[in-house]
């Protein structure tokens, strides 16, 4: 009252204290610098229709009254009919359709006064009110048009407009194109899902399979987890339902035999019986749980079978396997078709979405369409309309065992990169029939296993195949997938935005990051753990019969023992070096609520990832450097670069965690202290001049790496697909059979004459990884790189290094060489172990710090991740 007292003396007049309170709340909210606030659209469209109603008698504006009306009215004036009681904004919402509005503060609250004073009356006049704003009604001929590429031209949406153009709303169109639609005014498009609040608007278009629609354009592709083998299927169910819940639509599961016959290796799993049956529904429900979608993939071996019952078009071994398969006859061909749809009826029992037909990588139905394995002369071989009877009747068949609303994927060989394989007229034969046969997506599969060119490895480019997936776009009317080396969510959203394909497969980056697309939506992309491509602790594992995992995701196929739970009494952790191990364990200490600082006496992290990232083929490591620093500063990790920890420094911290990796071994050859002896870090810092003339001691993983990085001279082919198809022979299957250069592989000679020498006997290099290995051997092989193994290291010379043969020391002679490289292994580097040991400040020990010998990041991260678990 007092203050309505001062206005009166003030103004003349007294003013209520809630009007009062009004203006002073809309004062306030004024930003800083801000005389008046900017009126919002509902009010703008108030003043234009006021301005209309002046210029007509005052009775033609408004029956019933004289002049404007008032404030109270505007709801009236805009045609929205007024009403009292709580009710009234129900009734109107239920008679109008309100949806509510996102233009802005203003217009919300004009909506939320309509609301709450409407009624249902004067219906006549609410024809004409301006109503929120909503997408225009497609015309009818497009309201239910699949989102499928396919069948549009190369590139283009569905008005000949470009692809890109189409989904990024710009009205852009080709030469004589018609126009698109017209926006009208006062009406916002129509919100697609999933194409807002991210920047991978392709990646995250839902596509309409017509049964189905899948919420983004990735499919999980297949892995061999060789989790099915070990009988715990919750493990299996926990694995498959992490990845849902991480946003993954559609998975795909690792290969299922049909039959025994059809298994890769004796034991291996498949769904035959009625307890397969119940394991596998335990999958299914547990992925349903979490909102996604799984398909079982069914996998006939062929001549690949590890076992004296493996079966194929015509016996020939596979260079791959001992085991000479037999011949199948007409019965056997039948059987084979009649279990794999059998199967596929199996998988839609226990719950699955769909299968995946596995056709390509030299597996059965792949091995009766070439040449090189089908010499058969019957009604199931011969001309390529008999080759190609098989994988169609399979398809046929199993379209009628398990309806017209299930998915069928057929994993179809674009490439198969051996001799006398198929032309690309066959492929796409091959595609239009297996499309009228019943397949919902046609995936890609490329190359065979047993193949001498690399089609997943680190050292292949990011999405070096699309280009394959991109001549077969327009060929079909079905979904096609890319597949291979598609490791980011800025690669897949690159090969969607030229057209390349309708969807991508990816599969390790799902073992690094189960969260990869939830994290790529929200924005947060530069938050996925990725996936280098290594192969060391994923296909790898599987062809030794070990459970699949991952490099840089140790949880993967562990889900249900390495869990990284809050800790119960949050310490001050202190972690020494700041190399695979030491990141690992500081990254997962900090994830679980301790206070983690990270010192490191170098001024960058990474250690042995830091060297590594330097040699050509293993751009990707960059990558995952930068994750890492990233993951360190979101962490609120106290990163302590270029400090030299002492035990003094370490000694009031709750536990210490010694990472402190390795140092080089002293092979002690006599001569070593010559000035052309170097060592590895010296050569691959480029801290030292490198003749023309190498000899490399030491031929583990760290000689070949400095054999890769001394060989090459110029750009990676990693960098640049077509050096890279140069290097390894890969031709144009429209003009070679298999799509192999006639020409064969032409790599780049290497700039120094180099020679590996290694101690053990045998062949060198056999100690890399088992799907990696040969890649290196070959790479270095055509490059001239002279490796011998079975030496026995006699002296160092100022001319180069005297060697002789075994132990022996059988013909010594001279190898001449400008440098000598010294990879003769690492030893671990423990002084600081010693020296808190000496205080007696308990501390414990991972990485190459604990052992060096056979190092690798694999066991690193592994073990300094489940120590970080049990602090």
């Amino acid at each position: 009252r007092a203050r309505g007292l001062r206005g009166a003396a003030g103004r003349g007049r007294a003013e209520p204290r809630h009007r009062d309170r009004r203006r002073r709340a809309h004062r306030d909210r004024r930003p800083a610098g801000v005389l008046h606030r900017p009126r919002d659209p509902q009010c703008q469209r108030l003043r234009r229709l006021r301005a209309d109603e002046r210029l007509r008698p005052a009775r033609e504006r408004h029956p019933g009254r004289r002049g404007l009306p008032r404030g109270a009215d505007r709801e009236h004036l805009l045609g929205r009919p007024r009403g009292r009681g709580r009710r009234s904004g129900a009734v109107a919402r239920r008679s109008r359709g309100l949806r509510p509005d996102r233009r802005g503060p203003g217009a919300a609250r004009a909506q939320r006064q309509c609301q709450r004073r409407a009624h249902p009356r004067h219906p006549a006049k609410r024809r004409g009110a301006l109503r929120p704003r909503r997408g225009p009604r497609p015309p009818a001929d497009r309201r239910r048009r699949p989102a499928l590429l396919a069948r549009l031209p190369r590139g283009e949406g569905p008005h000949g407009r470009a692809l890109g153009a189409r989904l990024r709303g710009r009205r852009s169109r080709p030469a004589g194109g018609p126009r698109p639609a017209r926006r009208l005014r006062g009406r916002a498009p129509a919100r697609q899902p999933g194409l807002t609040g991210t920047g991978f608007p392709r990646l995250f278009a839902p596509l309409d399979l017509g049964f189905v629609t899948l919420p983004d354009r990735v499919i999980m592709g297949s892995m061999h987890t060789g989790l099915e083998e070990t009988g715990d299927w919750a493990r299996v169910a926990a694995f498959y339902a992490e990845r849902a819940r991480g946003g993954v639509g559609l998975m795909v599961t690792g290969g299922m035999a049909p039959n025994s016959e059809g298994a890769v290796l004796p034991g291996a799993a498949g769904l035959f019986t009625r307890e397969d049956l119940a394991n596998h529904a335990r999958v299914t429900a547990a992925v349903h749980a979490e909102g996604g979608r799984i398909a079982m993939q069914i996998l006939h071996a062929g001549r690949y079978a590890y076992s004296d019952g493996a079966v194929a078009p015509s016996a020939l071994r596979s260079p791959i396997s001992r085991h000479v398969p037999r011949e199948l006859d007409a019965a056997g061909i039948e059987k084979q078709i009649a279990d794999i749809a059998t199967a596929a009826a199996r998988a839609r029992e226990a719950g699955y979405d769909g299968v995946e037909i596995m056709g390509s990588e030299g597996y059965l139905l792949n091995e009766f369409l070439a040449p090189h394995t089908n010499r058969r002369s019957d009604g199931w071989g011969g001309d390529f309309t008999h080759r190609m009877r098989l994988p169609v009747e399979v398809v046929r068949r199993t379209r009628a065992a398990v309806g017209a609303d299930f998915i069928l994927i057929y994993r179809l060989s674009m490439i198969d990169l051996v001799p006398e394989g198929q032309t690309w007229d066959e492929v796409v034969r091959l595609a239009r029939a297996v499309e009228a046969a019943g397949a919902t997506i046609i995936n890609t599969g490329i190359g065979w296993h047993e193949a001498r060119v690399p089609t997943i490895a680190t050292s292949v480019p990011r999405a070096a195949f699309t280009w394959l997936t991109r001549r077969l776009m327009g060929e079909v009317g079905i979904p096609l997938v890319a597949s291979n080396r598609i490791n980011a969510p800025e690669v897949a959203e690159a090969v969607l935005a030229e057209g390349a394909a309708d969807m991508v497969s990816m599969a390790r980056p799902f073992l690094a990051d189960a969260e990869f697309l939830a994290k790529a939506k929200a924005g947060r992309a530069g938050a996925i753990v990725p996936c280098i491509a290594c192969n060391q602790a994923c296909l790898d594992h599987t062809f030794e019969r070990k459970v699949a995992s991952c490099l840089v995701n140790p949880r993967a196929g562990h889900e249900t023992e390495l869990v990284y739970a809050p800790a119960p009494r949050p310490r001050r952790i202190a972690v020494v070096g700041a190399g695979p191990a030491g990141i690992a364990a500081a990254l997962v200490a900090a994830r679980r609520g301790h206070a983690v600082t990270l010192f490191e006496r170098a001024a960058a992290i990474g250690g042995q990832l830091d060297m590594a990232r330097r040699i050509p083929g293993k751009e990707e490591f960059e990558g995952l450097l930068a994750y890492y620093r990233r993951a360190v500063a979101a962490a609120g990790i106290d990163l302590r670069l270029g400090t030299e920890a002492s035990p003094d420094l370490l000694a009031p911290f709750g536990a210490v965690l010694v990472a402190t990796g390795v140092r080089p071994r002293n092979p002690g050859i006599p001569g070593r202290q010559l000035p052309h002896v170097l060592g590895y870090v010296d050569v691959l810092r480029g801290r030292a001049l490198v003749g023309e003339r190498v000899v490399i001691v030491g031929a583990g993983g760290i000689g070949f790496d400095v054999a890769t990085f001394l060989a090459q001279d110029g750009p990676s082919p990693t960098t640049d697909p077509a050096l890279w198809r140069r290097e390894w022979g890969v031709g144009d299957p429209a003009l070679t059979r298999g799509g192999l250069a006639a020409e064969g592989p032409r790599p780049e000679p290497s700039p120094r004459e180099i020679t590996l020498l290694q101690r053990k006997p045998g062949r060198p290099g056999r100690g890399l990884g088992k799907t990696t290995g040969w890649i290196h051997r070959l790479g270095l092989q055509g490059k001239g790189v002279v490796m011998r193994g079975g030496v026995t290291y006699e002296e160092i010379v100022p001319e180069g290094i005297i060697v002789s043969d075994g132990p022996e020391r059988a013909d010594p002679r001279l190898i001449a060489a400008d440098t000598i490289v010294i990879c003769a292994g690492q030893e671990p580097e423990r002084s600081l172990l010693d020296a808190l040991a000496g205080r007696g400040i308990p501390a414990e020990v991972i990485g190459g710090a604990d052992r060096a010998a056979e190092l690798d990041a694999k066991r690193a991260i592994d073990q300094g991740s489940r120590l970080a678990t049990r602090l």
